[in-house]
């Protein structure tokens, strides 16, 4: 059984992921329709799973959920220290770099809610 501190980390990652996606989610609704934007998201979030397999020491130790809600955190503060600022693109196709990579965030952690979905499967994916 999950310690307190664990099942504490994975519910806050998990709320901080639900904010995400509930701002990008008409994103992910897009990409369904836009082959281009699809890829785009498929691309980004390969190499997001990279980062946080290969690139976080003891990534095997910590929940999949937790350094994905992670990532994000340090995406949107390093956005935010630059002046960027979250605004729903017009046209998701022609989405920035930074929003087509939360896009990806959104779309890994939607696999957390699949059936039978694996939540250390997010690194071995």
């Amino acid at each position: 059984m999950a310690s307190w501190v664990a099942q504490w980390a994975e519910l806050s990652a998990r709320r901080t992921l639900d904010r995400l996606g509930e701002q990008l989610g008409a994103g992910l609704l897009a990409a369904a329709a836009v082959p281009g934007l699809l890829a785009a998201i498929d691309q980004h979030a390969a190499a997001v799973r990279d980062i946080l397999t290969f690139g976080v020491e003891g990534s095997t130790a910590v929940a999949g959920v937790v350094l994905l809600a992670g990532y994000a955190n340090g995406v949107l503060d390093q956005a935010r220290e630059h002046g960027w600022a979250f605004a729903a693109p017009a046209d998701w196709a022609a989405a920035d770099w930074l929003t087509a990579r939360l896009l990806a965030v959104c779309a890994l952690a939607r696999r957390f809610d699949e059936p039978g979905y694996d939540p250390r499967a997010l690194l071995e994916a």
